[in-house]
């Protein structure tokens, strides 16, 4: 976090700050609350193996512990199957360490451009690379890092996401932040062609760790919840330089395509309970390989997210919250191979429900769409 003293520039900016980032980030909210629910779970897994000896970060993936490290899925559009495939392939790495995770991607680009140099621009209005982590998987306090391919940076916090009220901490930043990247071509010449670009990345746990219930870096066999984001806008070479593709009708740039690892449903990276699940092994990457570990008590999460949006319509459209669970018309909702009955306790404008998953857990969510789980 930036010294009180620099927050008064950072305030003043704040706004135009949510209100770009809603522009791109959260079109979603065109799409009513039951469509989010209707959206199907099914987050991406990640087997994430340790390095063996800490990496050194110039953008560059030729290192032995990278060449051993699994690709993820390809990307899809944001928004899934509704929506046509990248034009371009993107797709993402991970290791860790005693003292990192680090993040790799590798982005086709037949036309790399960049404009933005300064730290915490807002990097979406260039191409970039984007990194969600939640470390606890509440939808709480997650980290947000873009980069473009001038190797610029923007680090920002999310106290909650926009739909529970954010707001966004731009002061935030990551201390012992290593970010690189490397151009696979010629950095804005319009003139020829390119390959892409790869970037790399290191995290720092002691920030990381801060965002964590348990204020703890990962051990092996937890999961963390991480996505990834591409923005990609459609240019044209004007005058020597890239311009943004612009609409005939409307005369304003055409609308960037963001492709994610994990797809959201909808254009929001800000929905955190639809990112993916990056599993920590305590194996050296490439000396073994284990399972994907399946915890049912993500769909007793899933199933009461589905609660969560229901209560937001009926406070919606009656002022108060429900105090009753047959008012949100779920009766049927199931969770497989376990014994689903939720319960709920409400108040006007305070809730919580809770249910019995596996393994002893209880699984909570309330009003503000923070989750957690108890034991």
């Amino acid at each position: 976090m930036k010294p009180p003293a620099c927050l008064s520039g950072v305030v003043a900016a704040a706004a135009a700050v949510v209100l770009l980032q809603g522009a791109l980030h959260s079109q979603g909210a065109a799409m009513s609350l039951r469509d989010f629910e209707a959206l199907p779970f099914a987050p991406r897994h990640y087997l994430c193996y340790r390095a063996p000896a800490g990496l050194t970060i110039d953008g560059r993936l030729s290192e032995p512990a990278w060449q051993a490290a699994a690709w993820t899925d390809v990307f899809v559009d944001i928004e899934g199957n509704a929506r046509p495939k990248p034009r371009f392939r993107t797709r993402a790495k991970m290791l860790w360490d005693a003292s990192r995770f680090y993040i790799a991607a590798e982005l086709e680009e037949p036309d790399v451009w960049a404009t933005l140099t300064e730290r915490d621009a807002v990097m979406f209005n260039d191409n970039d690379f984007e990194v969600f982590i939640d470390p606890d998987g509440d939808t709480h306090a997650y980290g947000e890092l873009e980069i473009n391919a001038l190797g610029a940076v923007w680090d920002l916090l999310l106290v909650r996401p926009y739909r529970d009220g954010g707001p966004a901490i731009n002061a935030w930043d990551i201390a012992g932040l290593q970010a690189a990247v490397d151009v696979r071509g010629t950095l804005n010449r319009p003139d020829d062609r390119d390959e892409g670009w790869t970037v790399e990345i290191a995290f720092p746990w002691k920030v990381l760790a801060e965002l964590a219930a348990g204020k703890r870096p990962p051990k092996p066999g937890d999961r963390w919840r991480v996505n990834f984001s591409r923005v990609a806008w459609q240019t044209d070479a004007r005058d020597g330089r890239y311009a943004k593709r612009l609409d005939p009708a409307s005369g304003k740039p055409i609308p960037a395509d963001n492709w994610v690892w994990s797809p959201q449903g909808v254009i929001d990276m800000h929905m955190p309970e639809r990112w993916a699940y990056v599993q920590f092994s305590g194996a050296d990457v490439g000396a073994a390989t284990e399972p994907v570990i399946d915890d049912p008590n993500q769909r007793v999460t899933w199933a009461l997210r589905r609660l969560f949006y229901r209560q937001r319509q009926f406070r919606a459209a009656n002022g108060r919250y429900a105090d009753d669970l047959a008012a949100l018309g779920l009766a049927d909702l199931r969770v497989e191979g376990l014994s689903f009955a939720p319960w709920l306790q409400a108040t006007r404008d305070l809730y919580e429900i809770r249910a019995v998953g596996a393994d002893g857990a209880t699984v909570h969510i309330r009003q503000d769409g923070r989750t957690w789980t108890t034991r």
